[in-house]
């Protein structure tokens, strides 16, 4: 697994998108907050009942609040066969005060 920083998730959303899966995993009230658009979202306490939604041929970025949560699901979808994993540094709370300065926060 890969720890990938805002700037970088960004740079590759922007250059190749359908090459990457956003997996946000946080709980729906905290995406009725804010979130990235075109995200995959499976709350954290339904990953391993729902990995088969996942796909194994393209990267796959895990995002969370603070990049805690989104460690412990890669770290656990490593365990389980996925290899094309990063875990996003510092969750949507980086993401906001680094590239989407006007997104909300909580």
């Amino acid at each position: 697994m890969r720890q990938l920083t805002v700037s970088e998730l960004k740079q590759k959303l922007d250059q190749e998108p359908d090459k990457l899966v956003v997996l946000d995993v946080r709980e729906p009230w905290e995406r009725n907050v804010c979130e990235l658009p075109d995200t995959l979202t499976i709350p954290m306490r339904e990953v391993p009942a729902r990995t088969a939604e996942l796909p194994k041929d393209v990267e796959i970025a895990v995002l969370c609040h603070h990049g805690i949560r989104s460690q412990q699901v890669a770290l656990y979808l490593e365990r389980v066969g996925f290899d094309k994993l990063h875990n996003v540094v510092g969750g949507i709370a980086a993401w906001a005060r680094e590239v989407d300065t006007k997104m909300p926060t909580y």
